[in-house]
């Protein structure tokens, strides 16, 4: 059975004040227009998830929500992995081979540069910076996600908010 992981990079956020925390960093107004658009353009190509999982950041969290509302995705069932946050590749493709076998097709949420990072490992290919709110999707012809690793994934699509046609 095919596995299908698409990694999404978290929409804008505002930027970091002297007394926030990184974590605590809010989506700006681009940044909750581009989430939405990015769920809707989900919904248009009928793509819809087994799991949606995210970083506990403020900004990841609220990019999950906004694509899981445009899908009809509950947003309570959003999973929040603290390894996402501050990932570095080899934990993020841990998360990824920790999935459980029966979900085909998974959403990540997650950071730079952990998200370019792993997309181009999985692939093999040059994908360059992934933009807030991209996102890459990516097929791999196995039955585990244990068997995901270097170079074992084709990379299918990479948008991101100015390449949708809405």
């Amino acid at each position: 059975m095919e596995k299908t992981l698409f990694l999404l990079r978290h929409a804008r956020a505002a930027e970091k004040t002297a007394e926030q925390q990184d974590l605590q960093r809010e989506l700006n107004s681009v940044g909750l227009q581009n989430s939405t658009r990015m769920g809707i353009n989900f919904e248009k190509n009928n793509v819809h998830f087994d799991i949606i999982i995210t970083s506990p950041a403020v900004r990841a969290k609220t990019t999950a929500s906004l694509v899981a509302e445009q899908i009809r995705y509950d947003t309570n069932k959003i999973h929040v992995n603290e390894e996402v946050y501050e990932a570095s590749p080899r934990t993020l493709l841990q998360v990824v081979n920790q999935l459980k076998d029966e979900w085909s097709t998974v959403l990540i949420v997650g950071h730079n540069p952990s998200i370019t990072y792993v997309s181009e490992y999985l692939t093999n290919d040059e994908i360059g910076n992934i933009t807030t709110c991209g996102v890459v999707k990516i097929a791999f012809d196995m039955d585990s996600w244990k068997q995901v690793s270097e170079g074992t994934g084709k990379l299918v699509s990479y948008e991101f908010p100015d390449s949708l046609n809405f």
